[in-house]
C-alpha cells in the first residue's frame, strides 16, 4: 500500500461527493482511505471507499447566540480531542479536508500533530470553516482561478478544480441531444441534495401559465422534498404535465445527462457537474448565503455562456413561464449554452487533486504524528 490518507468532509452531498471522488482515485493508486465526518454521512456516504469512517463531534458556531457559540466551542473542543486519538491510531500520512464545521477538529488536529494538510474549496468564496483552516495548512486547493476571500494568503494555493463522482464522468460521455423545435423538451429541476421547495412553488403555477399547447411539450424530472411530493404530482396530474418526481435521485447525473435544459441551485458540485457534463442551466442562487457564494459560482458558468443567473426574487411564475416558452420556440439557444458549458468543464480536477495529495505525502513520509 502507498500509505494513509484522512479524508474529512462535512456530512452533505456538496462536501462528500469531491472528497468520494478523490477517494476512489487514491484507492486506484493503492492508498488506504480514513473518512472523519458526522452523522450525516449515512445519507450521502453509502458508497464511500473508506477502511474505516469516524464520526466527529462537531457544531456549527452561531455569533448571534453567545450561549449557541459556547456550546458549539465545546463542541468542537471535544471532536478536536477525539480527532487527535483517531490520528494517533491510523498515523496518516496526509489529511485532506473539503470543507463543513466538521472538518475544524480533525484538520487541526492534524496539523497540530504535524500530518501535511490540505484543505479543498469547492466555491468561488472560501467558507468560513475553511477560511478558519487555511492560513493553518499545507496547502489550499480551489476549484476556480479566482477565490474570494483566499487573497492575501501564505498558504500555498493551487487550482485543482471541483472533483466529480465517476457517475459525473460517465454521464459526460452522453452527447447533448440538440432540442428540435415542436418536439418533446427534456427538463431537470434540483436544489441540491436537500431539494429546493421554492421550485415546488413555482414549477406549478409556471406550467399553468405556459398553456396547454407548450406544457404538452415537456418532460420533466424533478427533486420534491418528500412533505412537497403529493402537491406538486397532483398539480401536475390536474395539468396534464409528463413528470417524474422524486426527493432525490441516486443517478442523478445521469438524468442530467439525459436532460436538454436545467433548472437549479448552484452550488459549487451542481456547477462543476453541469460543466463537465456540458448542459445548459437556469440557475438560482440561495437567496441567503451569507457570503453569496452560489452567485459567484454560477457567475462563473454564465459568463462563459453556459446558462443563466435568475435571482430567486426575479423567479416568478411568469417569469419562469416566459423562459421556458422562449427555449420551446428557439432551441438553438441551448445548443449554444451546452457547448459553452462543456468548455469550462475540469473532468481531471480529482486526478489533479489526488497528484497534489501524493506531492505533499511524498514530502514527509515515514514520519508519524506524536
Amino acid at each position: 500500500m502507498a500509505g494513509t490518507v484522512l479524508l474529512s468532509a462535512g456530512g452533505t452531498g456538496g462536501h462528500l461527493f469531491p472528497a468520494e471522488a478523490l477517494a476512489h482515485v487514491l484507492v486506484a493508486r493503492g492508498w488506504t482511505i480514513h473518512l472523519a465526518t458526522d452523522h450525516r454521512v449515512e445519507a450521502y456516504g453509502q458508497n464511500f471507499p473508506a477502511a474505516e469512517t469516524h464520526i466527529i463531534r462537531s457544531a456549527t458556531p452561531s455569533v448571534k447566540s453567545p450561549l449557541v457559540m459556547l456550546s458549539a466551542a465545546w463542541s468542537l473542543y471535544g471532536g478536536y480531542r477525539q480527532a487527535k486519538g483517531v490520528i494517533r491510531r491510523i498515523r496518516p500520512d496526509v489529511a485532506v479536508g473539503f470543507g463543513g464545521y466538521p472538518t475544524v477538529p480533525p484538520m487541526l488536529a492534524a496539523a497540530h500533530l504535524g500530518v501535511p494538510t490540505i484543505v479543498h474549496d469547492a466555491n468561488a468564496v472560501l467558507g468560513r470553516a475553511n477560511r478558519l483552516l487555511a492560513p493553518r495548512v499545507t496547502a489550499l486547493a480551489t476549484s476556480f482561478a479566482s477565490v474570494g476571500h483566499a487573497e492575501g494568503l501564505r498558504t500555498r494555493v493551487v487550482q485543482t478544480g471541483n472533483p466529480v463522482r465517476q457517475a459525473v464522468i460517465d454521464a459526460s460521455r452522453v452527447p447533448y441531444d440538440p432540442p428540435v423545435p415542436g418536439a418533446l423538451l427534456r427538463l431537470v429541476v434540483f436544489g441540491g441534495s436537500q431539494g429546493a421547495r421554492y421550485f415546488s412553488d413555482v414549477m406549478p403555477p409556471a406550467l399553468e401559465a405556459l398553456g396547454a399547447e407548450k406544457r404538452a411539450r415537456l418532460s420533466i424530472v424533478q427533486q420534491c422534498r418528500p412533505e412537497d411530493l403529493e402537491r406538486v404530482q397532483a398539480s401536475y396530474a390536474r395539468l396534464g404535465v409528463v413528470a417524474e418526481l422524486a426527493p432525490f435521485f441516486r443517478d442523478l447525473p445521469a438524468r442530467i445527462a439525459a436532460s436538454q435544459l436545467v433548472l437549479c441551485r448552484s452550488g459549487a458540485s451542481t456547477v462543476s457537474e453541469l460543466s463537465v457534463i456540458g448542459r445548459p442551466g437556469i440557475m438560482v442562487p440561495l437567496p441567503h448565503a451569507i457570503d453569496q457564494d452560489q452567485s459567484v459560482n454560477a457567475s462563473v458558468l454564465a459568463k462563459a455562456g453556459g446558462g443563466w443567473i435568475v435571482p430567486q426574487a426575479e423567479l416568478t411564475a411568469e417569469r419562469l413561464a416566459g423562459d421556458i416558452a422562449a427555449f420551446l420556440d428557439a432551441p438553438e439557444r441551448l445548443v449554444e449554452a451546452a457547448r459553452a458549458a462543456r468548455s469550462v468543464g475540469r473532468p481531471d480536477a480529482v486526478e489533479r487533486l489526488a497528484d497534489l495529495v501524493e506531492e505533499i505525502a511524498g514530502r514527509r513520509r515515514g514520519k508519524s504524528p506524536s
